[in-house]
């Protein structure tokens, strides 16, 4: 029966997302393959995660685990229930203070166990005005954990529109999700030139980086 239930509110957050947003992915110099990747995105949102997981097919959906904080995740049953059991979102501590585990750890476990992951370099939701916060170092050691496993970036347009932070109420809105071309660390790369080289990546999926 909890399996069930599991099923029909992955059904049910996949219809509302899809009513809300109108969300759609777009491949752009990578096709949807049943390939072991980290996709990378921007974090405007809680419901990030949720858009990427949706416009996934479904052959990829249920072996793709997001990267959320557990201090979030963990605050009521609902959000376990939805972060633990439906998504099986690998949760981490971000308090260094109170943290036991260490998260490169347990994404390479997760990695290691054959999952695809969602990441968010930023680290915490962007609410400034910048296109992107500056990449935690956490990508460049899970890409050195993990050489062989390609790095996919992915765009989330329009999503910070549909649930302003503080509001209650999501504002119907089309969303998008750009893939773009994967990448790898390259030998000898160094953490500086890697991560500006993925937030480049990035960056160049955005609307506004592809303006005429």
């Amino acid at each position: 029966m909890h399996e069930a239930w599991i099923r029909l509110a992955g059904t049910l957050i996949l219809f509302f997302a899809r009513f809300l947003t109108a969300v759609r992915g777009r491949w752009v110099g990578v096709a949807p393959a049943a390939e072991q990747r980290i996709y990378y995105a921007n974090h405007a949102s809680h419901g990030d995660f949720v858009l990427i997981w949706t416009v996934l097919p479904r052959r990829m959906r249920f072996e793709t685990r997001p990267v959320a904080g557990s201090d979030y995740w963990l605050k009521s049953r609902m959000r376990r229930f939805i972060g633990c059991d439906v998504f099986n979102a690998v949760l981490i501590d971000r308090d260094r203070a109170s943290r036991t585990c260490d998260p490169i750890a347990q994404m390479t476990e997760a990695l290691n166990a054959g999952s695809s992951l969602i990441v968010f370099p930023e680290g915490t939701r962007n609410t400034t005005e910048a296109p992107l916060l500056p990449f935690k170092s956490g990508l460049f050691h899970l890409a050195k954990a993990r050489p062989d496993v390609v790095l996919v970036p992915a765009w989330i347009d329009n999503l910070n529109r549909v649930m302003p932070k503080g509001e209650f109420v999501p504002i119907p809105l089309i969303c998008t999700v750009t893939f773009g071309a994967p990448l790898r660390l390259a030998d000898a790369e160094t953490k500086q030139d890697f991560l500006a080289r993925a937030e480049a990546a990035l960056l160049a999926l955005s609307p506004k980086a592809n303006a005429s």
